[in-house]
């Protein structure tokens, strides 16, 4: 079968590939690991092999149901720019998962290690309180817009912000971000740590396009959630869904010191 990936924006060096292995009645196969192999070409001898992991997407609870409530992620190396391949095989099941795996020579978005765009992005501040206007969530976290990017690194706090759009996400492998944004937000309250929310159509319209601010990033999909260190620059990024447990484990490492 063909795989379903979650993301797809790659440059050289470590890659968190994420995907659905779906069977042919269209469910998503969900055992907890499958074995991943990458290779240089389709007749090529894999010269990398990882575990993949099953994550749940969203927060149990809060979170709409997903005709896809959880997807793998492995971690692979692409030494350089060129088109990989990749075979999943989930632990337990007859059925494999077969895809592509496009390295650019440089990503469209912010790499790690860069500075992170100074985006004056709106709050409920600069919007006289219209939640309306920030976010398109149906059970807003009203923290998510209370400061902004600028305000955060003007104040060297390390940060947390998430591009995504609640209503208008059309991937199966989009998910609820937001909710686990909000979710380890609160598991990490006296952290210091700022979380963000930031729309990404023009005025939350889908057809006038993606707005200033996903602009000012270079971003060309969503959701994606990047975390900002104290010095301004970024320490880690997710393209698609990411469950809270990635999360959290990467504010840990990345910016609590």
């Amino acid at each position: 079968m063909a795989l379903t990936p979650g993301d797809g924006d790659f440059s050289p060096g470590p890659v968190r590939f994420s995907f659905l292995v779906v069977a042919n009645d269209g469910r998503p196969v969900e055992k907890p690991k499958a074995e991943v192999w990458i290779a240089r070409g389709f007749k090529k001898r894999p010269y990398g092999r990882a575990t993949a992991h099953l994550e749940t997407i969203g927060v149990p609870g809060v979170s709409e149901t997903s005709d896809a409530p959880a997807l793998y992620v492995a971690h692979l190396r692409a030494p350089s720019p060129g088109t990989y391949w990749v075979l999943a095989k989930p632990r337990g099941s007859a059925i494999a998962g077969l895809g592509n795996l496009i390295v650019r020579r440089h990503s469209y978005s912010p790499s790690v290690g860069a500075r992170a765009p100074d985006a004056d992005t709106p709050t409920l501040a600069s919007t006289h309180g219209n939640v309306s206007a920030v976010t398109t969530s149906t059970h807003p976290d009203r923290a998510l817009y209370a400061r902004s990017v600028a305000q955060e690194l003007a104040a060297h706090r390390p940060f947390v912000v998430v591009f995504a759009t609640p209503k208008f996400c059309t991937s199966l492998t989009c998910g609820p971000v937001v909710d686990v944004v909000s979710h380890v937000r609160k598991q990490c309250a006296r952290s210091g740590v700022g979380f963000i929310h930031v729309e990404v159509y023009e005025h939350n319209d889908p057809s006038r396009g993606y707005n200033r601010w996903m602009r000012q990033w270079g971003l060309q999909s969503e959701p994606w959630v990047f975390l900002v260190g104290r010095d301004g620059r970024i320490k880690a990024k997710f393209e698609g869904s990411l469950s809270a447990r990635e999360l959290r484990s990467a504010v840990e490492s990345q910016l609590l010191e």
